[in-house]
């Protein structure tokens, strides 16, 4: 079609240019993030109130990235029982190697001011995915007040899967898997990568943005809402539809609660249905249940709340939209009557064939050339009235980077363009597993963490003890309050991060 006429093309008045569209974007300024220690003794009552930075060590992103070298987290977690079980051969991952990591992660968790207390109480070997519930179990009894499992891997194994079921879903204890690749070769980055998971996991926060810098939002209590539903794939009927929204715990915000639920599968459902099986069912109790975590851990009740809806399809926008902002309105009336926050309500999409390239060959970044991480474009190739726009939040590391394109389809809040905008890309600074911006704001990249980890609460298990081997399935034949039951997190790590 390019380059020569097309005779249907011509038929039907379409010209198609040589030149890609020029459009004019802004680069958005990144938000410094605090560290350093607690600014106040109660971290949950923040909401909306400025925090003092002083004494406090702050890190300014540069195009996406920053150090945490020399830095501490905001709020850290003391770890003083802790157990290691590894389930890699012993000729593997010898006791001297595995006695050289603890060593090396116990030096890494204080520079980063989470500090472990001496050597683990239990450390064992184990074989086989049919080992992990009694071990734990075992563990559970013996120690009190245990406070974390590593866990090591002999690479990717159904091991895994079960070390996640019985330790969010059966027993309510935090574990943290590493491959037994870095443990027999350690390095301080992927041990530092280790304890911002750990920190999070544990109830720790391991930085805030610099509050002077939030926008105005923030002067008021707000709930972020991240919510996302994730299919089996094509030709898996029997398996069923996994919906998870994430909401925020603090004024922050750094701190989320998940709730989860199993939809309908696609094989037991009408035409109807069908088509509207990207609405999330449950979405009342489940948006109620975070409302009322937050007011339990924050002590305010929001006066806004923002949802970053992922997983929506510009065809379902309408239809998403009338049943889900009901179901969030009926939440709040659920709670209290009169209780109407103003709600803003928008779909985050990743899939879509945009791409953003810096027509000045000075201003590209990196080896890819990409456009620099805060790159924003609302105009020229956005709807003529409808408030989108496209921003690239992430530094693209291989390949061409892929803004994410974000549609407000309903804003109480009456935000302008660039209020929003900021607000978003601020967003993309507080996911506690990397020191890097991520592509879509945290709170909608939780929600997608929390419906795949569901995944592996579902798994069915098949064990040969005799091998240690392990069938895994999907529960086909199991009824949907089995389902149910199979994703409902253990009520000691509701409340924590266990999806980090």
């Amino acid at each position: 079609m390019v380059g020569g006429p097309d005779p249907y093309l011509k038929e039907f008045g379409i010209v198609v240019h040589n030149d890609m569209t020029e459009v004019t974007g802004r680069v958005l300024p990144a938000p410094m993030l605090q560290y350093g220690g607690r600014v106040s003794t109660d971290t949950g009552r923040d909401c909306g109130r400025g925090l003092s930075p002083q004494n406090k060590t702050v890190a300014t992103p540069n195009q996406g990235v920053w150090d945490m070298r020399g830095k501490q987290f905001y709020a850290g977690i003391e770890i003083k029982v802790w157990a290691v079980a590894c389930f890699a051969p012993q000729k593997q991952c010898r006791e001297d190697l595995l006695k050289s990591f603890t060593d090396q992660l116990r030096k890494i968790s204080k520079d980063a001011g989470m500090p472990i207390q001496g050597q683990p109480c239990f450390c064992k070997y184990a074989q086989g995915a049919d080992s992990v519930e009694p071990m734990f179990k075992h563990l559970k009894m013996s120690y009190v007040g245990l406070q974390l499992i590593v866990v090591i891997l002999p690479g990717k194994t159904p091991v895994y899967a079960e070390v996640k079921r019985v330790g969010d879903t059966l027993l309510g204890m935090a574990t943290q898997c590493v491959q037994v690749k870095n443990v027999v070769k350690t390095s301080p980055q992927t041990l530092s990568n280790l304890c911002l998971k750990i920190n999070a996991k544990l109830g720790g926060i391991n930085n805030v943005l610099v509050p002077h810098q939030r926008p105005s939002v923030f002067q008021q209590p707000v709930i972020f809402l991240g919510a996302d539903v994730t299919h089996p794939p094509a030709g898996d009927g029997k398996k069923p539809s996994i919906a998870a929204v994430v909401g925020s715990m603090d004024g922050h915000p750094s701190r989320y609660c998940a709730t989860v639920r199993v939809q309908t599968s696609r094989q037991d459902m009408s035409q109807e249905q069908l088509f509207s099986q990207e609405v999330i069912q449950d979405l009342t109790n489940m948006v109620r249940e975070l409302l009322i975590q937050f007011y339990k851990s924050t002590r305010y009740k929001p006066t806004r709340i923002i949802f970053y809806r992922d997983g929506v399809s510009e065809g379902q926008f309408r239809q998403v939209l009338y049943y889900e902002l009901l179901a969030i309105r009926e939440a709040c009336i659920s709670l209290e009557k009169e209780y109407q926050p103003g709600i803003t309500y928008i779909v985050v999409q990743k899939r879509h064939h945009t791409r953003l390239f810096c027509a000045d060959r000075n201003e590209r970044v990196g080896r890819s050339g990409n456009i620099p991480a805060g790159t924003t474009v609302d105009t020229d190739i956005t709807h003529p009235y409808e408030f989108d726009f496209y921003l690239c939040s992430h530094a693209g590391i291989q390949g061409t980077s892929r803004p994410s394109h974000y549609h407000v389809l309903w804003d109480d809040n009456c935000f302008t363009a660039d209020e929003f905008q900021l607000l978003t890309y601020q967003l993309c600074h507080t996911y506690v597993r990397c020191t890097r911006s991520v592509s879509i704001p945290a709170p909608a990249y939780y929600a997608h963490l929390v419906a795949f980890r569901a995944r592996y609460h579902l798994v069915d298990k098949e064990h040969d003890s005799a091998e240690g081997s392990h069938v895994s399935g999907q529960s086909n034949g199991r009824d949907p309050q089995a389902l149910a039951k199979a994703v409902q997190i253990h009520h000691d790590t509701l409340r924590t991060m266990y999806f980090a």
